[in-house]
C-alpha cells in the first residue's frame, strides 16, 4: 500500500462524519495500521478503506473521554472553536490556537 499524504496535522481538532464525536490528532498512520480483528469488528457496509491515513484521537463525546482511531475518510475539521475536554490533551499539547493545538504541553 502506498501512503498518502495526511489531511490532518497533529494537534488539529476533528469531528467523525457519522458518530458524535470530536477529538485532537496526536498521532498518524500513513496507512491502516492496527489488527485484522480491529477492522473485522467494523460491519463491512461501514468498513474504510486501509490505503489511507489513519488518525489516533483524544476523542471525547457526551459522556466519556477516550481513544480512537479513525480512517480520513471519516473525519471532517471541527471549526467549532471549543477546546477538547480530553484530560490527556493538556499533558500532550499547548493552547488551543485557531482550531488547532500547539504541540508542546506538559511532557514535552
Amino acid at each position: 500500500m502506498q501512503a498518502l499524504k495526511a489531511k490532518f496535522g497533529l494537534g488539529e481538532v476533528v469531528r467523525h462524519r457519522l458518530h458524535p464525536f470530536r477529538g485532537v490528532v496526536y498521532d498518524i498512520d500513513p496507512v491502516f495500521d492496527n489488527t485484522e480483528e480491529w477492522y473485522q469488528s467494523i460491519p463491512e457496509e461501514l468498513r474504510p478503506a486501509k490505503d489511507q491515513p489513519y488518525y489516533h484521537l483524544l476523542a471525547e463525546n457526551d459522556t466519556s473521554f477516550y481513544v480512537a482511531y479513525v480512517s480520513e475518510q471519516n473525519l471532517v475539521r471541527d471549526d467549532s472553536g471549543e477546546p477538547v475536554e480530553h484530560p490527556e490533551v493538556e499533558a500532550m499539547f499547548g493552547a488551543l490556537e485557531g482550531g488547532r493545538y500547539r504541540l508542546g504541553g506538559r511532557l514535552h
